[in-house]
Formats: structure tokens, sequence, C-alpha cells
């Protein structure tokens, strides 16, 4: 499994392949025109921000709580399949 100090490193096509090998899908919204998908990367949350001109990958410090993180996601969120995803 790759490493969260890994992913960072990245080149930004490479961080794209890594969340589809080894990322999981878990919650999806939308905000100012930007479809946001959050994955889960071993123990670590992963936004990509896809947009008409830009698509961005963002990781969370690691002191960011997975409530505030979620928060934004709570209705979108299968509370049991997140469980079974993180365990």
């Amino acid at each position: 499994m790759l490493e969260y100090s890994m992913f960072e490193r990245l080149p930004y096509r490479s961080q794209r392949e890594a969340l589809k090998k080894e990322g999981t899908l878990i919650a999806r919204r939308q905000v100012n025109g930007y479809t946001i998908l959050l994955y889960t990367l071993g123990h670590t949350f992963v936004e990509v921000w896809t947009g008409a001109e830009a698509e961005v990958v963002s990781t969370f410090k690691q002191t960011a709580s997975a409530m505030a993180v979620l928060e934004p996601y709570a209705d979108e969120i299968d509370i049991r399949q997140l469980i079974s995803t993180l365990s």
C-alpha cells in the first residue's frame, strides 16, 4: 500500500492513478460548478476537485479530524460503507 508521504510527492498524474488503483471513493458532492470526490487512501483522506477548466488533488493535514473532513459530505455518506472501508 502506498504511504501518504509518498503519495504527496507523486506528480499529479501519478496521484490520480494511485487513487484509482489503491484509493476508495467514499463520497461525492457539488460546489460552485466543481464535482468533489472524497477518497480514502490508507488512513488518509484525499479530495479531487474537477471542474470545466481544472482538476485538483488535495490532501488534508494529518492533524485534521475525520469529523471536519467528513462534515461537508454528511448527507452523501453511507456510514455503514464508510466504517467497513476504514476497518
